[in-house]
This record gives structure tokens, C-alpha cells and sequence, in this order.
């Protein structure tokens, strides 16, 4: 995060590192959207989407730990404000193009800060719950693409990939 001057907010002026106060921010419906992938070999995806993962359900349980990780967020990553979310999901979807499966994590709160990193961190679990899932049949599967797509809410306003459509 940067001030409208560019300098980075987390950092003070002697250089330390430090949470940013965000008690005189209003408070406004904040919604994040990120997203990633998981490639993967076609076999992998057919075990997958067939059920036949030895440790079980996938798709369900990395949906799941991507929602926990949300909501864990602050205790992963330093300085990060720790956050009465108010809604988060995580969509998998599967691409043949890839091969593999795409998520995309959206999270939602009303208050004094943004939830980027909430969402990022969703779909960065949930791809790395895959990855453990299915690891057993394909270690040559690729975590990549992680990012923020958009972001409403605050001050700093809305907040659109260009790759968005």
C-alpha cells in the first residue's frame, strides 16, 4: 500500500516496518476478487474430476481451505489488520486449455480496510490444496497466475485488471 505521495504505508520514516492505523477511515463495503491456477496433466485433471484422488474430494476440501485461509489471513501474513469478513468464496473451474483448474476467490466486508489479501491468500491455499491433493499422482503440476483482478470500496476507490472483461 502507498500514500498518494508513493511511499509505502507499512513502512516509517526511519524504515521500520509497522502496522498502518486505520482508525480514521470510514467504514464502506470492501470486495476483493483474485484469482490463479493449478496446471496440471490431463490424467491428473480426469482424477480429479472423477473422484479418484486418493485423499478424497479435491475440488471440496481445497474450496474449503481457501475460506479458512481467508479468514486466517492475518495470523499469515505480517501487518495485515485482522478482519470480521463477511463473505467468502472460492469458485474451481476447470480448464482444458491449461490443463488444470482456475479459482477465484471473493471476499467481502464492510469496514476500514481493504481485503486484497485475503482473497490472494484464498486462492493461493486453495491452489496449494490441490497441488497436496493430487501431488501423489502428478508432482509436475504448476501454481501460477495468483492476482487481484479487482477491488471495490475505500479510499483509494475501484480498481479493475485490465485483463479483466
Amino acid at each position: 500500500m502507498t500514500t498518494d505521495a508513493g511511499r509505502l504505508t507499512h513502512i516509517g520514516a526511519s524504515g521500520e516496518a509497522h502496522m498502518v492505523d486505520v482508525s480514521a477511515k470510514d467504514d464502506t463495503v470492501r470486495i476483493a476478487v483474485a484469482e490463479g491456477f493449478v496446471k496440471m496433466k490431463p490424467e491428473t485433471l480426469s482424477t480429479i474430476r472423477e473422484g479418484n484422488a486418493k485423499k478424497g474430494d479435491v475440488i471440496g476440501t481445497a474450496r474449503i481451505a481457501g475460506i479458512m485461509a481467508a479468514k486466517q489471513t492475518s495470523n499469515l501474513i505480517p501487518l495485515c489488520h485482522p478482519l470480521m469478513l463477511s463473505k467468502v468464496t472460492v469458485d474451481i473451474e476447470e480448464d482444458s486449455d491449461l490443463p488444470g483448474l482456475r479459482i477465484a476467490a471473493t471476499v467481502k466486508l464492510t469496514g476500514k480496510t481493504g481485503v486484497e489479501m485475503e482473497a490472494l491468500t484464498a486462492v493461493s491455499v486453495t491452489c496449494l490444496t490441490i497441488y497436496d491433493m493430487a501431488k501423489a499422482v502428478d508432482k509436475t503440476m504448476e501454481i501460477g497466475g495468483i492476482r487481484v483482478m479487482e477491488k471495490s470500496g475505500g479510499k483509494s476507490g475501484d480498481f479493475r485488471h485490465p485483463e479483466r472483461s
